[in-house]
């Protein structure tokens, strides 16, 4: 296989020289970069990418930290990652963890041996500490908020957006609301401001009310079988495919008491309020914070939507 060594043999010039053509450097005799152009057109020579990316001291590269890849919040938020790094030319690997602290942090060793530029952490694992101190390998960018230390992060406005919607259930005379949530193993920090909003706007909220690990249209089937033996007269739940599942298996007579989340095309067929998080935009600013290379800490407005 030909390699860069061959080229300067057969051309006469240094390795150094053959280098700076095939990575375009400006300051290159015409005449000898034309030769050496000819000798590698001639011999199909192809660079070899990672060697070229070593040279930059860049991978192009971005890694995305998700747990899963099947799931409206997160499908969201990569869409407006992705949309932001094409722009850049940048590849974008997804990374997902389901939740497990080892492989996350086999995830973190990799950006370590710099095979990623940077991460995008959409939701994670490990304590905050623990991916802080992989900081000094490059940029890291959170899509939650980081309070009280420094640390490059874009969040959604969940705790305002919460309260009007579970403000807007009181209004239509829910007293025994239900809630659907995610993992219940390790609370999430969704998970504990979603919780803490339920107790202030309904102060006899019950926590068995909770119907957990419900991320799809499955579970929520099973919510709402489950929520039918609690007596349920209201839902605030934590995506519009599992609020669809919950009024098409008949729970509620009114649809104005179940308020989904993420703004999907289901909410608006099936007329059920919602909760949209900017999460696309969200996605594409984590990105530009990270190309550009800025320590800020930036909320994206939300919308609730009556329907």
């Amino acid at each position: 296989m030909t390699n860069i060594r061959d080229i300067a043999k057969l051309t006469g010039y240094s390795v150094s020289t053959v280098s700076r053509v095939i990575n375009n450097h400006p300051y290159v005799d015409e005449t000898k970069r034309a030769e050496i152009l000819s000798v590698i057109k001639e011999l199909e020579y192809v660079p070899n990418a990672s060697a070229r990316q070593l040279s930059y001291g860049r991978t192009k590269n971005i890694g995305v930290i998700l747990p899963y890849t099947d799931h409206p919040y997160f499908d969201q938020l990569v869409s407006g990652i992705i949309e932001s790094a094409f722009n850049e030319d940048y590849k974008v690997t997804l990374l997902p963890t389901n939740y497990q602290v080892e492989r996350e942090r086999m995830y973190l060793e990799e950006f370590a041996g710099k095979r990623f530029d940077g991460l995008i952490v959409t939701s994670r694992a490990n304590p905050l500490a623990v991916l802080l101190s992989y900081q000094k390998y490059g940029p890291i960018i959170f899509c939650e908020e980081i309070k009280e230390t420094k640390a490059s992060c874009v969040f959604i406005n969940r705790e305002e957006s919460l309260k009007e919607a579970l403000n807007y259930l009181k209004t239509q005379g829910v007293e025994n609301l239900g809630v659907t949530l995610g993992r219940s193993g390790r609370l999430s920090y969704n998970s504990k401001i979603t919780l803490e909003i339920c107790k202030k706007i309904f102060p006899n909220f019950d926590l068995q009310n909770i119907f957990w690990n419900c991320i799809d249209y499955e579970q929520g089937v099973k919510a709402a079988k489950y929520f039918k033996q609690k007596k349920i007269d209201g839902i605030l739940s934590n995506t519009d495919a599992v609020a669809a599942a919950i009024l098409q298996n008949g729970l509620l007579e009114s649809k104005k008491r179940v308020i989904g989340r993420d703004n999907l095309l289901i909410s608006k067929l099936l007329a059920f309020s919602t909760i949209d998080h900017g999460l696309r935009e969200c996605g594409e600013t984590a990105f530009i914070l990270f190309i550009e290379e800025k320590m800020e800490q930036i909320k994206i407005p939300y919308r609730f939507i009556q329907r």
